[in-house]
């Protein structure tokens, strides 16, 4: 290796994972943070750390960092400066190892106008497009809209027809600006039931290039993937070698180096595929194909960087059993995916079935907004694919979760779909599949889990107690009511009525008997009914994070006396996330008709329009265009004959 010390320019999970293959190579590394980030794991698991005065996207001050370290190469991971050509200019001018391809490489294929054209010269098949909008009758609708200069949802945009088009246009172009600073954008065919296919690519700077075959990433929200797998289920031998081969033509017109990724859109209708962009980084779901292959590509990575030879060429690929990944994100699937922030109470990943957890966070960490909601990537490796979702389903569903909104009961509502277990796993899979947003205890199930609860909560009280410490719960000189505990779930409340015994066990309301076997912080080991099962519990403020047989369930327990509440103002528009009014379009005594889009959050780079359900006028207006909001905020009011 001809560098012994690695800066890792990222942050977050995939900072750790590159710390991790780097250090198991002899590698010593440098990370470096934000004050946002003071906590992390990552900054703790590096050998040494330098704190950045601004942001991640400080160059010079990454470069300081290198120096001051004695840093002998830079790893971008992927986001933030990972596809800057300049900054990859930059740290190759500064004497330092670049891991990634060529600076040259990076800004061709950055602006998908470019890669557009290149693939067409690699004779490598395209959509029809245009960045000409007079010219989209020509393409025909639907079609996207999409930045020019940026990927991952940002700045795309489906026109089902003329009228929506200019609108379109606009918001798209705004997004593209704020994600990466060129408003730049171009109209391509929307393919209705396609597959989002992708090829991982490997290059060294001998020569040397192989594709680790493909991955699919269609099953998307906002046009953001959150399961991807390998192999793609209905891709055979023939399209599996026909897209590898384009991939590599293309990759030999660049001269690539490094890893990378060609994606492709797959017409399910007519079989066939389209190329999309080359991702010129490491992709976030890189641990299928490392999975599937066996061949580290972080490891592959630092070494074509310090400028070995790959050592085998593409009859060595070998490809054994199938992968899974999903993204557990923070966000609420039942409120159209939007982010959610909070802190982390509960975080303890299952411990079998054994899955991959390539994670950012623990137990205690506090989502914000400053960076993408991103809680973990966690991937299954087996025989079947039946049984990578299966084992991923059950992990997920095993783990102690709480404290936060996140994806977790819809990803394993997901895989567990007939259609998904079928391999019928398009792009309009959430709209024409639709799993489950979230999950809805059963009334058994909600009631066992607060008996549960309870038990556990007495045993709090009777840690925590100050007088009579050593007498039994519920311990009365007289006969009196039974102790109680309400705890509310959803707007609905469970009462929970029980008396302690003589012998030390329970009984509740319904004479059905309950004993304790073991307790501590973390759960309880309780017997109800003649069931005995370990539960975890968690926590937070008035919050308890029970885990359950099917996932977590979250109880806010009721204060004995009820404090006055806050009302909720009729037709009022609340934040859902913390973000900035962009555009404010109506102003107090406009009429507006249902559909009307009333103002524009941003939110984490991404557009979220708030729209009316119902006409109505407005009357309350309390927000102003470029101020910054926090989620709940009251943001107007519309009167509708409704509210009447």
């Amino acid at each position: 290796m001809s560098f012994t010390t690695l800066l890792v320019a990222n942050r977050g999970e995939i900072a750790r994972r590159v710390i991790r293959s780097a250090q198991d190579m002899g590698v010593r590394c440098v990370a470096v943070y934000v004050d946002a980030d003071t906590g992390a794991p990552f900054v703790g698991e590096a050998d040494e750390a330098v704190r950045l005065e601004n942001s991640y996207l400080d160059a010079p001050g990454l470069l300081e960092a290198a120096r001051a370290t004695g840093a002998g190469a830079v790893h971008p991971g992927y986001g933030f400066l990972s596809e800057n050509a300049g900054f990859a200019s930059d740290v190759i001018e500064a004497g330092l190892a670049w891991v990634g391809p060529a600076p040259e490489a990076i800004e061709e294929m950055g602006d998908k106008l470019a890669a557009r054209a290149l693939a067409e010269q690699a004779q490598v098949p395209t959509l029809p497009g245009t960045d000409d909008p007079a010219a989209a009758a020509s393409i025909g609708y639907p079609l996207l809209v999409k930045a020019a200069a940026g990927g991952g949802g940002k700045g795309m945009r489906v026109v089902e027809s003329p009228d929506a088009l200019e609108e379109s246009l606009a918001a798209a172009s705004r997004e593209a600006k704020s994600g990466f600073g060129d408003d730049r954008v171009f109209l391509e065919r929307c393919v209705s039931r396609a597959r989002h296919i992708e090829i991982q690519i490997l290059g060294d700077t001998h020569g040397n290039l192989v594709h680790l075959g493909e991955r699919e990433c269609s099953i998307q929200r906002r046009h953001q993937k959150i399961l991807e797998e390998s192999p793609a289920p209905r891709a055979d031998a023939a399209l599996r070698k026909a897209m590898g081969e384009a991939a590599l033509r293309l990759a030999r017109a660049l001269g690539y180096r490094s890893a990378g990724t060609v994606e492709f859109l797959l017409d399910e209708e007519t079989g066939e595929f389209f190329f999309l962009e080359v991702n010129t980084r490491l992709q976030v779901e890189h641990p299928v194909t490392e999975l599937v292959t066996g061949i580290d590509l972080v490891r592959e990575q630092l070494r074509i960087a310090a400028g070995e030879p790959l050592g085998y060429d593409q009859s060595d690929i070998r490809f054994q059993g199938a992968a899974i990944e999903a993204r557990l994100y923070a966000e609420d699937p039942a409120n159209d995916f939007l982010p959610a922030t909070g802190t982390l109470a509960a975080f303890a990943p299952a411990q079998t079935p054994a899955l991959r957890w390539d994670s950012g966070v623990v137990e205690g960490s506090v989502i914000g907004t400053d960076f993408d909601p991103l809680l973990a990537k966690v991937i299954a490796h087996a025989t079947t694919r039946d049984e990578a979702a299966g084992r991923l389903a059950l992990g997920l569903e095993r783990t102690h979760l709480g404290g936060v909104t996140t994806n977790r009961d819809f990803l394993v509502a997901t895989l567990r779909t007939p259609e998904f277990l079928a391999g019928d796993t398009t792009t309009d899979f959430i709209t024409r599949a639709k799993p489950a947003r979230a999950r809805e205890p059963s009334d058994e199930e909600r009631e066992r889990l607060a008996r549960i609860a309870a038990l556990w909560v007495q045993g709090e009280n009777r840690r925590d107690a100050r007088v009579l410490a050593m007498a039994p719960s519920g311990w009365r000189n007289a006969r009196l009511p039974d102790q109680k505990l309400v705890l509310e779930l959803a707007g609905t409340s469970v009462d929970v009525r029980y008396r302690s015994l003589r012998d030390g066990s329970f009984r509740f309301d319904d004479g059905t008997t309950a004993r304790i076997h073991a307790w501590s912080e973390d759960g309880i080991d309780a017997e109800i009914g003649g069931r005995r099962t370990w539960t975890r519990i968690r926590r937070a403020g008035d919050q308890l994070v029970v885990h359950g047989p099917h996932g977590d369930v979250s109880f806010t327990e009721t204060p004995r006396f009820t404090l006055p509440g806050t009302e909720q103002t009729a037709g009022g528009f609340v934040a859902q996330m913390p973000g900035k009014v962009i555009e404010l379009r109506v102003e107090v005594g406009d009429r507006v008709d249902a559909g009307d889009t009333l103002l524009v959050l941003e939110a984490m780079k991404m557009e979220h329009p708030l729209r009316t359900m119902d006409a109505g006028v407005v009357t309350e207006v309390l927000v102003a265009q470029g101020e910054q909001v926090e989620a709940g905020t009251l943001l107007l009011v519309v009167e509708t004959a409704k509210d009447e």
